[in-house]
């Protein structure tokens, strides 16, 4: 069975909130829960999560979406696309998680073993 590990993390590249589901998990289905964890003032997504239920979840925290509009969209919503460079943050973290062969490859059977070397890797991650 394959997994997924969802994140988010800070305007320093730093994990702030993780989990494990999945393979046929769709991204955007965790990100409610992981954004009730933190209180950032702004958003930073692919257009994986330009849902309009996650879009007004985020008008009603009061925090601002910069997640680029899907291609078949018929209003189109506006994007701070300089903020919008950021993003590439998130994957710095998962290149980090990816050096480690162990969690790259999933060979822990378990997903419980699997989630504790994330986190581990989640506190080398802020220990650097």
């Amino acid at each position: 069975m394959t997994t997924k590990i969802h994140a988010i993390v800070d305007a320093l590249g730093n994990p702030l909130a993780v989990s494990l589901t999945g393979g046929h998990v769709h991204d955007v289905t965790q990100a409610r829960i992981l954004t009730q964890e933190i209180e950032p003032a702004a958003l930073l997504a692919d257009k994986g999560y330009d849902s309009d239920g996650f879009i007004e979840y985020l008008a009603v925290r009061r925090i601002k979406p910069v997640i680029p509009p899907r291609a078949n969209r018929k209003t189109p919503r506006k994007c701070d696309f300089a903020l919008y460079c950021e993003r590439n943050l998130v994957e710095r973290f998962f290149n980090i998680i990816k050096h480690l062969r162990a969690i790259a490859t999933r060979y822990e059977k378990t997903a419980r073993n699997l989630l504790a070397g994330v986190h581990l890797v989640c506190a080398l991650a802020w220990l650097k």
